[in-house]
């Protein structure tokens, strides 16, 4: 996939240039690295979140994640991007500031 493509997506979702949400199913569009992702926070995506954070319930895992500590926030991206579709994110070299820009957008197109 070069830089400029978006991942295939095999849910019909259309996919914005710029970011942000591409479809109905809270799926966002987010730039690590200079190549455009997907995330979506999906059920399995949570389970991930979860266990990667050692915690029981959706609960426990919010007030958790008002605290992420760089491993956190490596797990917490690695399930939204899986979520979104991919198989096996490399999210080592994702720059913080984009790591936590892309879990925020996942949260808030589930949300919406």
């Amino acid at each position: 996939m070069s830089g400029g493509d978006w991942p295939p997506s095999d849910r019909g979702a259309a996919l914005s240039p710029q970011g942000g949400e591409i479809g109905a199913r809270g799926e966002a569009g987010v730039v690590l690295g200079g190549v455009r992702r997907r995330v979506c926070l999906t059920l399995g995506a949570l389970a991930e979140i979860e266990t990667g954070l050692a915690v029981e319930g959706l609960a426990a895992a919010a007030e958790r994640m008002k605290a992420l500590s760089a491993r956190d926030l490596m797990v917490v991206l690695a399930a939204v991007l899986r979520g979104g579709g991919e198989t096996a994110p490399d999210v080592a070299g994702v720059e913080p500031r984009e790591a936590a820009r892309a879990v925020a957008a996942a949260f808030e197109a589930a949300a919406r």
